[in-house]
């Protein structure tokens, strides 16, 4: 098995050259990257905030009890900015944006590899091809007088299946990339909406507010 792998990527290097098997490597290690985002993310809770939405939406409503319940519940990687958040005072808003903001930039750990492989594999192809023309019409000049059609359409053939590759690597990690950063960003609406409404609730208000306006006036 391992003869017959080592035998297609020899004949792959033969066909396209040093720049088709730069290729192969760096799409080996984009897809080990991509699987370890994943397993990432799935070990942080990504997108799986149902018992913090519950511990903020007590918190809102001022019942204290059930939403620290609530947030020992979760395994969000959430859950400390959150608890960090019930102890807090409105002074300390920047503090928790920057706990968040860290454990962000932990999961997007390798987002910056991923989009320089959807930017320069497209160029790295295209230099493979530009490459392999030259090499084609140096070998139709040193062929002279007996040209043979076959053997410059050969050479092209060759030439473009770098971009071809270039291109099969850059646009899934494209895709990938975007998804990844998508679900970032709805982490971060996700965040900033919990710090808001633990700072700010609902709940404490109408406690406050309540004596004031509870009163009727009277009447002479």
């Amino acid at each position: 098995m391992m003869t017959v792998f080592l035998d297609s990527l020899r004949q792959v290097a033969d066909l396209g050259g040093p720049v088709v098997m730069i290729l192969i490597v760096v799409s080996v290690v984009t897809l080990a990257t991509v699987l370890y985002k994943l397993w990432q993310f799935a070990i942080a809770g990504v997108g799986r905030h149902r018992a913090l939405a519950d511990a903020v939406a007590a918190w809102d409503a001022d019942d204290r009890a059930r939403a620290q319940a609530a947030l020992r519940r979760s395994t969000s990687y959430l859950a400390p900015v959150v608890e960090m958040a019930f102890k807090a005072g409105d002074d300390d808003v920047e503090r928790l944006r920057a706990e968040a903001e860290t454990r962000f930039a932990r999961l997007e750990t390798g987002f910056r590899y991923l989009d320089s492989v959807a930017q320069l594999a497209p160029l790295l192809g295209l230099f493979g091809t530009v490459l392999g023309m030259i090499e084609a019409f140096r070998a139709l000049q040193a062929a002279g007088s007996q040209v043979d059609p076959s053997l410059l359409a050969g050479g092209i053939w060759v030439a473009l299946m770098t971009t071809a590759v270039g291109l099969a690597v850059a646009m899934p990690s494209s895709l990938v990339l975007s998804w990844f950063e998508a679900r970032m960003d709805a982490e971060r609406v996700t965040a900033e909406r919990a710090i808001t409404t633990i700072l700010h609730p609902s709940g404490r208000r109408r406690i406050v507010d309540e004596p004031a306006g509870s009163g009727a006036p009277g009447h002479a």
